[in-house]
């Protein structure tokens, strides 16, 4: 399991089911100079290793991914069943790589195990309303609590801050999952259709109309007009 105070490195043996992530790594991107920096290359060459029967070369992917995994099934709204969630995705992809295409990116395939695990478990929550209300309820904290180690987050205003949390409850769940990945989870628009399971087209389609939504919230926050308005765009899921 993900151990989110002390982590330490330990090795990750399917048989078992033993998974721990490295406290404070990055696992999302590597950065040169301020560019991306992917870890494609790293990952193709550690499957080709876990292929060739090396069960310990699965341990260093988790280790390079887990904290991302944690993060995207807390984002969308595993709450305290997160680590449980990264536990079951990372033993599910263990058991799927046969099926893992040569030269795909690992992150975006392993982060949809994730997402489809996340759904799995709301699904088993109860009804749907109440279930999306229960996950947007786990996810707010971790918004309000985002700018503590986030430079980027801590140059927005608590004001503003919680007025954008605000604006993105009113999202409808489709729109919220969209703006997660592309902007919270920093997934690039091909990553983002990968984690969601859904057409690059769809994508393009939600994350517009979810980025209008957000823009009439926030254009008028003290009259209710804005807030009138961003209910009538985020409604539709196109």
């Amino acid at each position: 399991m993900v151990e989110q105070n002390s982590r330490r490195t330990d090795h990750f043996h399917p048989a078992s089911g033993n998974l721990r992530a490295p406290s404070g790594v990055d696992t999302t991107t590597r950065r040169r100079n301020g560019a991306r920096i992917s870890a494609d290359r790293d990952d193709a060459e550690t499957l080709a290793r876990v292929r060739d029967g090396d069960r310990d070369a699965y341990a260093e992917l988790v280790h390079r991914h887990a904290s991302v995994a944690l993060r995207t099934a807390m984002l969308l709204g595993a709450g305290s069943d997160a680590e449980d969630v990264v536990q079951e995705a990372f033993v599910k992809a263990y058991g799927a790589l046969g099926g893992f295409r040569d030269g795909a990116a690992f992150r975006p395939w392993l982060l949809q195990i994730v997402s489809n695990e996340t759904r799995n478990l709301h699904r088993a929550a109860g009804r749907r309303a109440a279930r999306e209300r229960a996950a947007w309820q786990r996810t707010v904290p971790l918004l309000l609590a985002a700018a503590d180690g986030d430079p980027a987050a801590a140059a927005i205003s608590g004001e503003r801050r919680t007025q954008l949390i605000q604006a993105l409850s009113l999202l409808s769940e489709p729109h919220r999952r969209v703006v997660t990945c592309r902007y919270l989870l920093d997934l690039d628009e091909a990553e983002t259709a990968t984690v969601l399971g859904w057409p690059r087209g769809t994508v393009k389609s939600r994350l517009h109309r979810a980025l209008r939504g957000l823009s009439a919230s926030l254009t008028k926050p003290g009259d209710g007009q804005g807030t009138d308005a961003a209910r009538t765009e985020v409604g539709r899921d196109a």
